[in-house]
């Protein structure tokens, strides 16, 4: 079976493909409703007296589109909240980030592990808290991070251009066929984001040891070609995240699924952004 390499996006999968995962998923699958027509003795019940089925309608390409629209609409309020807040308080944007950054992380984690993907409180939390992080981040990026001739909405609005236009040439890329999401690709790809994860795991232990970036992250040319192996991971996680998307549909999974599927996304763009604005900061700097 086929695991996404986003491991929100694996958890949906897994727990819509175990039908016990979700109340009313397992009661459509074949031979439920026959083997609700029996009590605990092994009586046969006559339909009318059986135990009401849980009942849900199942996921649709709209569920999965309005859900993460909202999750989308509720980080970009309080991005935009939080880049006022800095830039009215420069001294705000640091706290912003940490806690943005820490408590996001911290509900993708109970997300995940705690098997809670499809609970839209926790997506929309994620959202709020995630919002944060990027307002301040895109506030640092933007203003203290290039040259001063370099207008910040600009650099943002390219940023954003950028995110979005990699997340829909991938739609594109997927729906026509170009990529086929394969267990290899998928392995692949995985292996790719642990090293990935470990270059900066490491990077950032350095840097705490040199009072610096690291050399990943000083806008040298090394820095440049890991941002750009990051963005590249980061584009292709999106079709493993479509061909999860679409097997969840396939397969009947409930409509509230769509949190789950609208999380994934929502992590995955968010990088995205960071490291096209952290590019364009490199190509902007004030060094």
């Amino acid at each position: 079976m086929r695991d996404s390499s986003n491991p929100v996006m694996r958890g949906v999968v897994r727990d819509n493909q175990n039908p016990g995962g979700y109340a009313g998923f397992g009661s459509n699958m074949a031979g439920a409703g026959q083997a609700a027509m029996y009590n605990q003795y092994g009586q046969q019940v006559p339909p009318q007296y059986a135990p009401p089925q849980a009942a849900g309608r199942q996921l649709t390409i709209d569920d999965v589109v309005t859900k993460t629209a909202i999750t989308l609409g509720v980080l970009t309020v309080t991005a935009i909240v939080s880049y006022v807040i800095s830039s009215y308080n420069n001294a705000l944007a640091g706290p912003l980030m940490g806690i943005g950054a820490i408590a996001g992380l911290v509900l993708v984690l109970v997300a995940s592990f705690g098997r809670k993907q499809d609970n839209p409180a926790i997506v929309l939390a994620y959202a709020a808290f995630e919002g944060l992080f990027v307002g301040s981040i895109s506030f640092v990026f933007a203003n203290w991070m290039v040259s001063g001739d370099t207008s910040a909405g600009a650099l943002i609005g390219q940023a954003v251009l950028g995110t979005f236009g990699v997340f829909f040439g991938m739609l594109l890329v997927y729906k026509i066929g170009a990529i086929r999401v394969t267990p290899r690709f998928t392995r692949m790809l995985f292996a790719g984001l642990i090293g990935v994860m470990v270059l900066m795991i490491g990077n950032l232990i350095i840097g705490l040891f040199t009072g610096g970036a690291g050399v990943l992250r000083d806008g040298g040319p090394i820095a440049i070609i890991f941002s750009l192996v990051c963005i590249a991971l980061a584009a292709f996680s999106f079709l493993v995240d479509f061909d999860a998307a679409d097997r969840l549909i396939r397969a009947g999974a409930p409509s509230r699924a769509g949190w789950g599927v609208a999380l994934g996304l929502t992590v995955t763009l968010v990088w995205l952004y960071v490291e096209i604005l952290r590019l364009l900061s490199y190509f902007n700097s004030n060094n």
